[in-house]
């Protein structure tokens, strides 16, 4: 068969029927689980429920992805840079780091937490979250006005194609010269619109519902085709450059489509009549943007093509060659050999159902436990009481006993266990538990150390399996395009900051397939662990470093600052260049050469110094020598002999209060003697246990002076 190019009309009628199939797939296999999903996560179930009982439910869903999503942004949006770009070379370590550093502050620029938190809930409810880079040019008009201009300046404003004049008023003004000629001067009244266009990168998060893939599809790497459906104005297709007799006729929008998906995610009706203005540039129109591989030019290898399709008929309105599908879609659960995996949602909906099912029986059990129902007797008791709910009312009844309460068994303290049961089953689907999230003090005060970290470690493994599968499918993905973006798009060089440093890099030299890895291993829940691992990790290096000096193969001052910088984003500081300086290749080897020549040269100067050394020189230095020891002994015999001086004087001052102690003691024993003398005669007896405890009685100053003189014995 002879190979021939397509026609518009072909290719047309190929992209048309592929939308068409792949849209239909979505509508018929994806939207009601998404709305389900949808529904639950909102608080919503597809249990019934009889009037007049519980209708609670128990939220499980929503406590699921609320608990889990904080972790999981903490995971990436706790390091400095989400994404860094590994060199291959030796070379490519300086194009790389520029790559890093551009291609984060890229991220960044666009909001990036809003879009993480955006394409993270659409993955754990909706099955996927889709992120799209895009190189957009962005339009934005000024109006000036301007009076009393010249022909030539009127001229050189208005020559410029950016420039629109929207009112002109010119003005003829007569005059004399100086030789009495009347001269005629025109003047231009004008008023401009300056339309100033500059090209960026735009990153978005779009809705899970107006995204779209065939159904035979198995990853974004590999599909039949692929594209992204919106509402857009007829005015702005015509700021895209389509011509107003293509577009002014299309018809239909997404809400043609997915009205029911439009409103489960926006929660709130849509205005059908929104669309009715005036103003026939604001009319909304479905766009579709399509990607397809086909063999347009009949060569035997299909191209990817990017097609722009107006209207619910899919009129092609352009069609030119891509590079690549501008998609980055996130998963939680991805299914092998399928696009499409599970949600949390989806893991988690039917225990939501018997959750709430059981929840509601217990509710109405201890309602009914409490307003039991009443058996009367039929005209004895006054209805009209019996219907008035007041505490301590009162009830008129014409006999007594005409009222008996039917008993009704408490049963909801037996159903307890089970709703525990459940919430098990959960959090061993999720790994998300009151445990692991440190809010459960009664399992962590009865547990050991050892289960606490056991439980707090399996929790946090399902938690980073999640965010791997996230990293590895979506995030690397999508930095990926912010790389091709900023590469294929640049017409300049830009101004960075790298390293403490305002730099100017020219991104078209780069690697857009450079190697990447992402960043996941800081902020997963055990920053304590990854701290105590990276201070192990410095005292080491800084060992290495000591004992081999700079050049031992092992440690540089990169790895080091490295290091530091772990340590600084282990506790969420993510500005390490405010504490620590970064440090390049060439600077480290500039310093480790400038350590090397300043070692050379004091070697060099201690040569130098030994050859010119004569005996003189020697003499006097052997003298200086002796003079300095003699010096040294003399300070040291002076020591001994104050420190002798002053043990000489505490010696005495001690002999001097024993003697003095000695006088005090006779005087008392004497006086003791006389007054028993005296006594005695009255038949009093001495008390000489008194007199021996006031002799042997320990003085203070005797005290503190035996003190000083243990120590000074030492």
């Amino acid at each position: 068969m002879k190979l021939e190019a397509m026609d518009d009309k072909t290719v047309e009628g190929i992209i048309q029927k592929a939308v068409e199939d792949a849209v239909d797939f979505i509508e018929a296999e994806i939207t009601e689980p998404r709305l389900k999903s949808q529904r639950y996560y909102d608080g919503e179930v597809d249990i019934g429920y009889e009037e007049g009982r519980s209708r609670v439910v128990a939220t499980k869903c929503r406590e699921v992805v609320k608990s889990l999503k904080p972790s999981i942004q903490r995971v990436f949006l706790s390091t400095e840079n989400v994404v860094e770009f590994v060199p291959r070379m030796p070379e490519d370590v300086e194009m790389c780091e520029q790559m890093t550093k551009f291609a984060n502050y890229k991220f960044m620029q666009n909001n990036g937490y809003r879009l993480l938190n955006d394409v993270f809930q659409d993955a754990m409810v909706k099955k996927t979250g889709i992120a799209k880079v895009m190189y957009e040019d962005i339009s934005k008009s000024e109006i000036h006005e301007a009076h009393n201009l010249t022909d030539d300046e009127f001229t050189f404003l208005t020559e410029p194609d950016n420039v629109t004049i929207l009112e002109h008023t010119k003005n003829t003004n007569g005059s004399m010269d100086e030789e009495g000629i009347e001269i005629e001067t025109v003047i231009h009244d004008v008023k401009l619109s300056v339309e100033q266009t500059s090209g960026d990168i735009t990153i978005t998060s779009i809705p899970p519902e107006e995204f779209f893939v065939d159904r035979n599809a198995r990853s974004i790497d590999d599909f039949f085709v692929i594209g992204h459906r919106t509402d857009m104005t007829i005015g702005d297709l015509l700021a895209m450059g389509f011509d107003h007799d293509e577009v002014h006729n299309l018809q239909g929008n997404m809400a043609t489509f997915e009205a029911e998906s439009e409103f489960e995610r926006r929660n709130y009706a849509v205005d059908e009549d929104e669309d009715e203005s005036a103003d026939p540039t604001s009319r909304k129109v479905v766009v579709t943007e399509a990607y397809m591989k086909i063999d347009k030019e009949g060569t035997g290898k299909p191209s990817m093509y990017r097609f722009i399709l107006g209207g619910s008929s899919y009129k092609m309105l352009s069609c030119e060659l891509a590079d690549e599908v501008p998609f980055a879609v996130f998963e939680v659960d991805p299914e092998p050999h399928a696009f499409f995996g599970s949600s949390l949602v989806d893991l988690v909906m039917d225990d939501q159902d018997a959750a709430t099912s059981m929840l509601r029986g217990v509710l109405d059990n201890v309602a009914l436990t409490n307003n039991p129902a009443l058996e009367i007797v039929d005209g004895q008791v006054s209805v009209d009481d019996l219907l008035n709910n007041e505490i301590g009312r009162i009830v008129r009844v014409k006999q007594s006993g005409s009222i008996r309460e039917q008993v009704v068994p408490f049963t909801a303290g037996s159903t307890l266990p089970a709703l525990q049961y459940f919430d098990s089953l959960v959090e061993n689907k999720t790994g998300v538990s009151k445990a692991s999230q440190g809010l459960n003090a009664d399992v962590l005060q009865s547990a050991s150390a050892t289960a606490i970290a056991a439980t707090m470690q399996g929790a946090a493994g399902q938690a980073e399996v999640v965010a791997r599968n996230l990293a590895e499918g979506g995030m690397r993905r999508l930095f990926k395009l912010i790389a091709h973006c900023i590469i294929n798009n640049a017409d300049k060089e830009e101004i960075i900051r790298l390293n403490n440093e305002f730099v100017a890099v020219d991104p078209r030299s780069w690697d857009a397939d450079a190697d990447m890895i992402v960043n996941v291993g800081i902020g997963t829940g055990r920053e304590a662990e990854k701290s105590a691992v990276l201070r192990e990790t410095l005292q080491m290096q800084m060992s290495v470093w000591q004992q081999y000096g700079p050049q031992n193969g092992l440690v540089t001052m990169t790895n080091v600052r490295n290091t530091l910088a772990d340590l600084l984003g282990t506790v969420g500081l993510k500005n390490t260049d405010r504490y620590y300086l970064p440090v390049t290749f060439e600077k480290e080897q500039e310093l480790i050469a400038a350590k090397q020549q300043q070692a050379a040269q004091q070697a060099q100067m201690m040569a130098q110094g030994q050859q010119q050394t004569d005996p003189q020189q020697a003499f006097m230095a052997t003298e200086q020598m002796k003079a300095s020891t003699k010096a040294q002994v003399d300070m040291a015999k002076l020591q001994l002999e104050a420190q002798k001086a002053a043990s000489d004087r505490d010696f005495k001052m001690h002999e001097l209060a024993m003697k003095d102690d000695l006088q005090r003691d006779n005087m008392v024993q004497d006086l003791a003697v006389k007054v028993a003398e005296i006594l005695g005669k009255y038949e009093t007896a001495v008390d000489t246990t008194a007199i021996k405890a006031e002799q042997d009685r320990v003085r203070p100053h005797n005290k503190e002076m035996m003190d000083g003189l243990q120590e000074t014995s030492y």
